[in-house]
């Protein structure tokens, strides 16, 4: 395992992080024996933002007695309500959210404080002039966190909030079809981003300048969604019309000026495997540079990465998941038995959703969720179990 330097907490660091996300549903025993292969092979950094109450107990039994040995980057405003992830501004729902991932993680502080989703400049102004800011900065005084981030999909907030002064690490969304997009795509409708033509390897402005920025402030990258939650693993699904492997996908994200961890999530023992095979190829395994030449079009707008940030939903649909099942649906003629059965297994599926359209402006990627959910309903209508 190769190790960078945090930006300018000066943390040492594994360039290939554990992402939290994919702990969700899985045993103390599961979640244990992803954290021992982790660190057998050498990752030292963890995302945790999940809110559910297992997985942060199962992720603190399978930290202890070795918490010192893994640098953890764990989110405030994330909370668990009515059953469901919520995003929140709250400021006591914050403190008891934080002090509940402390608890159940059995440790007094967090390496990294991680604001969550900050996307809008609404919502900027929401978080550095109110509660929250206040908040982080006093838990820092405190020594209960060491160092603060945020996390964003955006790359002009994100700028303003390496200029503030006061993050040191950004969490930001990297692959090659959120930097690449083809000249015909507006993507301002996604995240203001200027469609470039793809001659060779060319990077969004914005997104360029958000890089060289961080790498300057000294302000480090942690990387979300380097796989397009697999997307880019499948030539059919991915915008590029090849696949690429996770190794190339790592590799992409590591090129990046100011990045420092690719933070992937497993599921599994195999997955972690996966992800540190990188450590041992050879250059010519990691190079992505063949994506670049299929003459395909690129688009990422409005593909759906599972990440539910459109949460909460009246109806407490799993909106990502039903979404990961319709995905898998429609790769068939038929809509295989498997998949029909973990649909119709959910606690509420698209036939309970209101298309009230609430989901839908939380959306970072612009979804069109409601389109999704009325999809969803004609491929599962007639898979329902009798």
């Amino acid at each position: 395992m190769e190790y960078r330097v945090l930006g300018r907490t000066g943390l040492r660091v594994s360039e290939i992080g554990l992402g939290g996300e994919w702990f969700n549903g899985l045993t103390v025993e599961e979640s244990t024996a992803i954290v021992d292969a982790a660190q057998e092979n050498g990752i030292n950094y963890i995302d945790i933002f999940m809110p559910q109450a297992p997985t942060r107990s199962h992720l603190g039994a399978a930290l202890a007695g070795r918490r010192e040995q893994f640098i953890i980057q764990g989110h405030l405003c994330t909370v668990f309500e009515d059953g469901q992830y919520t995003r929140t501004r709250d400021i006591e729902k914050t403190r008891r959210s934080f002090e509940d991932l402390l608890e159940r993680l059995h440790t007094d502080y967090i390496d990294v404080g991680m604001i969550h989703y900050v996307d809008s400049d609404e919502d900027f102004r929401t978080v550095f002039e109110g509660p929250v800011l206040a908040y982080a900065l006093e838990l820092k005084r405190q020594g209960v966190i060491r160092h603060i981030g945020m996390s964003s999909h955006n790359p002009h907030i994100a700028l303003r909030a390496v200029e503030s002064g006061v993050v040191d690490v950004l969490m930001f969304s990297i692959n090659p079809a959120y930097d690449m997009e083809a000249a015909d795509t507006d993507i301002y409708d996604l995240m203001e981003f200027k469609g470039m033509e793809r001659s060779g390897l060319v990077v969004d402005e914005a997104r360029q300048r958000l890089y060289s920025a961080c790498e300057a402030a000294g302000v480090a990258i942690t990387v979300m969604k380097p796989l397009g939650a697999g997307t880019l693993l499948s030539a059919e699904r991915s915008p590029f019309g090849v696949a690429m492997t996770v190794p190339q996908c790592i590799q992409y994200c590591l090129d990046r000026n100011g990045v420092k961890v690719v933070i992937v999530g497993c599921h599994s023992v195999e997955e972690v495997l996966e992800a540190v095979r990188y450590e041992h190829l050879p250059a010519k395994e990691r190079d992505y540079s063949h994506i670049f030449h299929t003459g395909a079009a690129i688009h990422m707008t409005g593909r759906c990465m599972y990440c539910n940030h459109c949460q909460p939903c009246p109806a407490h649909i799993d909106i990502a998941a039903v979404t990961k099942f319709l995905d898998l649906a429609i790769q068939q003629e038929t809509v295989p038995e498997t998949v029909a059965q973990h649909y119709w297994s959910l606690s509420a599926t698209a036939d309970d959703c209101l298309m009230c359209g609430r989901c839908e402006p939380n959306c970072p990627f612009g979804v069109q969720i409601r389109k999704n959910m009325a999809r969803a309903r004609e491929v599962f209508a007639h898979t329902a179990p009798v």
